[in-house]
This record gives structure tokens, C-alpha cells and sequence, in this order.
């Protein structure tokens, strides 16, 4: 999207509690970075129904908090990161959200 439009902002999200590894999770968003992702999302797995995975692990607060440090220093211009976070969490508040962390981001880039 980015190369076509890149004025566009783009969203994207992953649930964590699955069995992954930090590492993985950090490989993750920088494979979003490259595409040029904007926003993330990240929340908790919550197994829908006993046919479904099972929770691996509930992400504390604090490893949410973090995740999200490290996804800001990665570049994000906004990240949505708690247990009870959802792909389409706030999303018309965070779009004017998004707007300002761009300008800001472009006035600092012209000094």
C-alpha cells in the first residue's frame, strides 16, 4: 500500500499468548516497519471456544507496556497495546491521533 499511496496510514495487529517468543514478537513489528505500518494494534489471545488454541500465556500489563516502548522506538506512529486491545480498538479516535503524529514527525524532519 505504502509504495502506491504513501500518504495512506496504514494499521495492522497481532494477538499475543500463543506460545511466541519476545524475539519473534520484535521480528514481527519490524517486518511491519518495512512495509511501512503505522499503527499497532496488540492484544490478548482469548480462546473463542474449546475447538480453538488454547491461551499459552497471559501477557501481563507490564510485558504489554513494554511491547509498546520497543514498538514506538521501532518507528510506530501510534501503538494500541493492552489485554483487552482489539484490531479496531478506537479507531476514529486514533485516526486524528495517527494525523498529529505524522505532522509532528513532518515538522520535525523539516526543522
Amino acid at each position: 500500500m505504502k509504495r502506491k499511496a504513501p500518504h495512506i496510514f496504514t494499521k495492522s495487529g497481532v494477538m499475543v499468548g500463543l506460545g511466541e517468543q519476545r524475539l519473534e514478537v520484535h521480528q514481527v513489528m519490524d517486518d511491519m516497519r518495512s512495509a511501512g505500518v503505522d499503527f499497532l494494534t496488540m492484544g490478548q489471545y482469548l480462546q473463542p471456544t474449546p475447538k480453538h488454541a488454547k491461551v499459552e500465556e497471559f501477557v501481563t500489563p507490564q510485558a504489554f507496556d513494554a511491547y509498546s516502548a520497543i514498538a514506538r522506538a521501532k518507528g510506530f506512529l501510534l501503538v494500541a497495546a493492552s489485554p483487552l486491545t482489539r484490531s479496531s480498538y478506537h479507531a476514529g479516535d486514533d485516526f486524528k491521533k495517527l494525523q498529529d503524529a505524522r505532522n509532528a514527525q513532518l515538522e520535525r524532519a523539516n526543522g
